[in-house]
């Protein structure tokens, strides 16, 4: 595997080595279905660009998750058409996970999932899905495209029903009858804000391993503001964090992706904020992996972990 130039967290070469990684960082440029703001190609390397400003020391876990081995890779190439653009994720992330390692898919917009969501599936034919996002994403198609990021959950429920979508905030009349009808698991902002949504609950029936799909519309707009199709009113940054830890601790995710940020050379909170994120939420695995594995704290890579 190709390694980026530029590396996540700007890490020596000892930590991210491919070979010796538990973790592998796969940008996807891509912003092939645009419906407002453009920028999202740009997503990967604003985000890639601000991570080796961050301190890799993180005051919740009172570790350095880093020293696991974060190994980021090449950005994909991705073709201009939806259908070669899934192909693709599905067999650069399948060749990622036959070499063992945790696939963290750095977006481009949301429709990119979908590949990942498959190959991933190929290895665990149980695995249901968590989705963090303001737009339910439940079209059928979209401007007649049937991968548009806007019908993402609408692709990936042809693999599996077992979803649970959270911090939705804008959707169509058709979806929301699609909701009810379905009785899909939707806990809304509101209803979330409101205590209304017994959340434990709708994490504990899903089946194990999960997939964690974060759009950053999620956010409100103090957290993250650059984002292809933004709507306010989102999650603060400590309350995703305590949501995210949860879901961590709670189920196995056996991987998880970052999408729709738009490079914004005049924003670097953003992508400053994305790069967090992330590095957070693979803080939270490897603290999970410590826990339930009764493993000890990484002083240097090993390998899978995971």
């Amino acid at each position: 595997m190709k390694l980026n130039s530029k590396q996540f967290l700007d890490l020596s070469a000892e930590f991210a080595d491919f070979k010796t990684a538990a973790v592998a960082i796969l940008p996807v440029p891509y912003e092939g279905g645009i419906t407002y703001g453009a920028g999202t190609a740009q997503g990967p390397d604003a985000v890639i660009n601000a991570s080796q400003h961050l301190e890799l020391y993180d005051e919740i876990l009172k570790a350095e998750p880093f020293r696991m081995g974060i190994a980021t890779l090449i950005p994909l190439k991705p073709p201009l058409d939806p259908q070669g653009l899934q192909k693709a994720v599905y067999r650069c992330s399948k060749a990622v996970i036959k070499e063992d390692k945790f696939v963290v898919l750095l977006g481009g917009d949301h429709s990119i999932s979908i590949g990942y969501f498959q190959a991933l599936q190929e290895k665990h034919p149980q695995l249901s899905i968590i989705q963090l996002d303001a737009h339910a994403d439940l079209r059928d198609s979209y401007g007649g495209n049937p991968l548009n990021h806007a019908c993402v959950m609408s692709r990936i429920r042809e693999f599996t029903t077992h979803t649970l979508q959270i911090g939705l905030r804008s959707m169509s009349f058709d979806e929301a009858q699609r909701i009810e009808r379905e009785n899909l698991a939707v806990c809304t902002m509101a209803e979330y804000r409101r205590g209304n949504y017994d959340i434990d609950a709708a994490i504990a029936r899903l089946p194990a391993p999960v997939y964690v799909s974060v759009d950053v519309d999620v956010f409100d707009w103090s957290v993250i503001r650059s984002t292809g199709t933004p709507e306010p009113g989102g999650f603060f940054w400590h309350e995703a964090l305590h949501l995210l830890r949860k879901i961590f601790m709670q189920k196995n995710v056996a991987g998880f992706d970052v999408v729709e940020l738009s490079g914004n050379l005049n924003d670097r909170n953003s992508a400053f904020a994305v790069a967090k994120l992330i590095y957070k939420m693979l803080g939270f695995k490897l603290e999970a992996a410590v826990q339930q594995k009764t493993l000890e704290w990484p002083d240097r890579p090993r390998g899978s972990l995971f």
